[in-house]
């Protein structure tokens, strides 16, 4: 293949950029029509809850208002064990019992359901996707709510506390029109540039004296232009 400076490069672009331009549209057309009519709204809302003082349940409050070392040091061990604690089959249930939400399955919950630590493993954030708004956040806090009475049964401590309740989102996170359509439109400039570089790669035609000469290595002494010979006979007539 034959090496092709920047400005042979740009003239096959420019050439060609109308054909571009049409891909590029027909993709943004696709983009718009799988962002507004393909992709189904899910909406998300998160609960955020706090490792706090390790009491006992039972305990009284002549201990409380004092965090030692060995509480933070107890919480941040402990927290792995809350995040699958968040997701196990026996909160999941609580939950659903609760809720009573048509179609709610511990199997479509546990995929709605992330558990992040934030703040070097003080914060638990419990978030919840749904494709109903109110849905998603009653069942974030209904998460929390099951989650700390289990901690208190199992470990019979209680040091967990809600920092922020579940609120129902304005909108859904997964769509973004102007984003989704960008995103096709770099796809088909993409696209179309590959189209134009291999359609300049098949085509084997010499188009002037210069190409010819890079072909052949030959000087061209001479070019014959192109007579229309039938369309002077023809004006004869």
């Amino acid at each position: 293949m034959e090496e092709l400076d920047l400005k042979e490069i740009f003239n096959i672009f420019w050439n060609k950029k109308a054909q571009i331009l049409i891909i590029t549209f027909i993709f943004m057309i696709i983009g718009a029509v799988y962002s507004y009519v393909f992709v189904q709204p899910d909406y998300e809302s998160f609960t955020k809850l706090v490792l706090a003082k390790t009491e006992s349940a039972s305990a009284t409050n002549s201990t409380s208002g004092s965090i030692t070392q060995s509480d933070i040091t107890l919480n941040q061990k402990l927290i792995s064990t809350y995040s699958e604690l968040v997701e196990s089959n026996s909160v999941l249930r609580k939950v659903i019992n609760n809720l009573s939400i048509e179609g709610l399955t511990e199997e479509n919950l546990k995929k709605a359901v992330t558990v992040t630590a934030v703040k070097d493993a003080d914060l638990l954030q419990i978030t919840v996707r749904n494709r109903n708004p109110q849905y998603a956040a009653m069942i974030a806090n209904e998460i929390a709510k099951a989650f700390i009475e289990e901690v208190t049964r199992i470990y019979q401590i209680s040091n967990i506390t809600v920092l922020d309740q579940a609120e129902i989102a304005d909108g859904p996170y997964n769509i973004n029109h102007p984003k989704d359509i960008l995103l096709f439109a770099l796809a088909g400039i993409v696209v179309a540039s590959l189209y134009v570089l291999v359609a300049n790669m098949l085509d084997t035609t010499v188009k002037d004296a210069e190409s010819l000469e890079k072909m052949t290595g030959l000087l061209v002494l001479a070019q014959i232009p192109e007579y229309d010979f039938e369309g002077r006979m023809r004006g004869k007539k």
